[in-house]
């Protein structure tokens, strides 16, 4: 999950610098699920050429299909975030997704929230701590710590020449989306257990939705012809990458661990950004960026902790299948074994 962040965030910036150079967000969307069925496809008959995937129902069917409107428009909304403003500010909005996703795992009832347990309490306050670090990655600088004169940049200036507001509401409701997301498909792989097969199916619908979306919207003939530039690199990046192996795991995960430990992992993306603004792009360090980071490091251990004494519970629960909470009544039939061993006697 740490290594797909990672993906995630170098793909953004791929996609960025693309789209700078006057690549069409939604044609994007198009080749980058049709080149992902090229990988998708053969994957899916070497991992089922021994054995056969479930019957597939009309139930599960729809739940595919709404899944596939939902990832439609997760990808529409953050391109389009993107392109308006910034990966960083996507990536500031994508934090949004663990809040998100405690609401509606909690309404759907695939998390447990009981205030009283520790494991609740523990999920509860590292998700408003992890949101509440990405915030101060995003809105707070302070101090400067590491410097690099060549890329100044005024602050200002670069807001104002992005259209930010408006690529910030695009995010966060594609924040919103995505939580929705990781909740549809714990749904469908509860009864449906093949992450493959899903994201295969689910593939073929995005880009057969998108690509009726795109012929709509895209007016210009020439946004559909591939350049052998930084264009193709970030949809093949995106294809495989990102269409691919992260739809995979993500899905994966939610079948594991279940909704909201997989969006906890989307605050790391402003520390994996950060660190790779420093290290590769020559980006200033701010003294709000180590701050913020640490908090989301500490949010994110505190939910992890709280979901393993979480599955901790679950196990002694299967473990005593027939332990009933009153545990009075167990010292109550050893005294009375003991008893009768001594009349016996």
């Amino acid at each position: 999950m740490v290594g797909v962040e990672f993906m995630v965030v170098g793909i953004s910036t791929i996609m960025k610098a693309a789209m700078n150079k006057g690549m069409s967000q939604f044609v994007y969307i198009v080749y980058s699920n049709a080149f992902a069925l090229f990988i998708l496809l053969p994957s899916s008959f070497i991992f089922y050429r021994e054995r056969s995937p479930p019957k597939l129902n009309a139930c599960i069917f729809s739940r595919i299909l709404l899944l596939s409107i939902v990832s439609f428009s997760i990808q529409t909304l953050f391109n389009t975030g993107i392109k308006y403003s910034s990966p960083t500010l996507c990536t500031a909005m994508a934090d949004l997704t663990p809040a998100f996703t405690v609401l509606l795992s909690v309404i759907f009832r695939m998390e447990k929230l009981e205030f009283r347990l520790q494991s609740s309490q523990a999920k509860s306050i590292g998700t408003i701590i992890s949101v509440a670090g990405a915030l101060i990655v995003s809105l707070y600088k302070g101090q400067l710590i590491i410097a690099n004169v060549a890329y100044q940049i005024d602050d200002q200036l670069l807001l104002l020449s992005s259209n930010w507001v408006i690529g910030g509401i695009f995010c966060a409701v594609g924040a919103l989306c995505l939580a929705s997301l990781y909740i549809v498909q714990t749904w469908i792989l509860k009864e449906y257990p093949t992450e493959l097969m899903v994201t295969l199916i689910s593939c073929i619908f995005v880009t057969l939705l998108s690509a009726v979306v795109s012929l709509i919207v895209e007016k210009d003939s020439n946004a559909w012809i591939l350049k052998p530039d930084v264009e193709l690199t970030a949809i093949l990046c995106s294809a495989i990458f990102a269409v691919s192996l992260r739809s995979v795991v993500h899905a994966w995960a939610c079948r594991e661990k279940g909704p909201l430990y997989t969006a906890m992992f989307k605050p790391l993306r402003m520390v994996i950004a950060t660190f790779m603004g420093v290290s590769f792009l020559a980006d200033n360090l701010y003294v709000g960026s180590v701050i913020g980071g640490i908090i989301i490091a500490l949010g994110f251990y505190t939910v992890i902790w709280g979901k393993s004494q979480e599955e901790k519970m679950d196990e002694e629960d299967k473990g005593n299948p027939n332990l009933d909470s009153s545990s009075h009544k167990i010292p109550l039939l050893r005294n009375k074994s003991t008893d009768l061993q001594s009349t016996i006697a």
